[in-house]
């Protein structure tokens, strides 16, 4: 169980996606046309082999842009996390009462997004991939498509790291997201693979519930922050906003 790709929403793509990549050293691998279903227009960005994600209301009426409504601005917005059996995770998770908002089983890619309203807040999916032959399933990743890796950078940033989540009662969320993920939960912290955290903090911003920061591995700490603080986007020696959405870097 592996935080694998956090997402972003705002109202301009563009200058969203220009603030993302030059603060963090990344670059777009993938623009999915998929989305429109949902009515939004995105960005796709490696940050090593893990990936951010930007999306954008492309008309009115959409899930997001009720999102950014009730969030006051642009913010964190979804969390996805790679599970070994998306198919039994969907069914176990919605055995609790969760509701399933979209689902897709494919031949190479399965996932299910639950709604926020029933997970704190915050869009969750739990995704799994299924690798061709002879392709390393670590690389894997359908929602960047199969060139992803030649825009894959990890000279500035190359991780993520965690997500934390604010809320009302963050004891209570952690708990109800212990029995989401089937993981312990531990002084508010649900720890995941590859050294990755969910934490549940109090709302100080007055924002409401949902992601208050993502967590990114960097390599070059000096080349973030003098790349944020040229924007006025430093928020102290270890963090950065982008997105609305405060970057810790660990």
């Amino acid at each position: 169980m592996k935080l694998r790709q956090c997402v972003f929403v705002c109202r301009d793509l563009e200058s969203s996606r220009e603030e993302l990549c030059d603060i963090l050293g990344i670059e777009v691998a993938y623009r999915d046309p998929g989305v429109a279903k949902w009515g939004l227009v995105n960005v796709v960005c490696p940050i090593g082999h893990d990936f951010l994600e930007i999306v954008t209301p492309e008309q009115p009426g959409t899930s997001a842009g009720r999102y950014i409504e009730r969030r006051k601005g642009d913010g964190g917005y979804m969390v996805i996390i790679q599970v070994p059996d998306a198919k039994a995770e969907r069914a176990r998770v919605t055995g609790l009462g969760v509701r399933a908002v979209a689902q897709k089983d494919l031949p190479e890619y399965n996932y299910t997004h639950f709604h926020p309203s029933d997970t704190s807040g915050v869009l969750l999916s739990l995704d799994t991939t299924f690798a061709p032959p002879g392709v390393d399933s670590k690389l894997w990743w359908p929602p960047a498509e199969k060139d992803w890796l030649k825009h894959a950078r990890s000279d500035v940033t190359n991780g993520l790291a965690g997500v934390e989540i604010q809320a009302e009662d963050p004891d209570k969320a952690a708990a109800h997201w212990s029995k989401l993920l089937n993981r312990p939960a531990q002084d508010d912290i649900i720890r995941l693979d590859d050294d990755g955290e969910i934490r549940f903090t109090p709302i100080v911003d007055g924002r409401g519930p949902g992601v208050s920061a993502y967590d990114v591995k960097v390599v070059d700490r000096h080349r973030v922050l003098a790349a944020a603080r040229k924007r006025g986007r430093d928020r102290g020696p270890a963090q950065v906003e982008v997105c609305g959405c405060r970057i810790n870097l660990v």
